[in-house]
């Protein structure tokens, strides 16, 4: 359920926008994209676990924020990742 650290440096080489860059914003909503559609496929298979589903919300909350954060600074770099994450809005 955890992501692992060659996932991570993926995403991270995917999404940063310098060599340097390991927590932009772009790097952390796609992180936090990751861990919440794992969370989400694990939700499905065990739909009791309320500890889970929590995490769950606390993490799209996080993610929603940071969004926030972006479209306020970067409107078109927010249209760029909602694109190419899939997301709504």
């Amino acid at each position: 359920m955890s992501i692992t650290k060659e996932i991570k440096t993926e995403l991270i080489g995917k999404y940063r926008r310098d060599n340097e860059d390991t927590g932009s914003p772009d790097v952390q909503i796609a992180v936090l994209t990751h861990r919440i559609n794992e969370l989400t496929a694990h939700l499905k298979r065990h739909n009791k676990d309320f500890a889970s589903r929590r995490g769950l919300l606390m993490l799209v909350s996080r993610r929603r924020r940071q969004l926030d954060y972006l479209k306020r600074k970067n409107p078109n770099r927010y249209l760029e990742m909602i694109a190419d994450l899939g997301l709504r809005k």
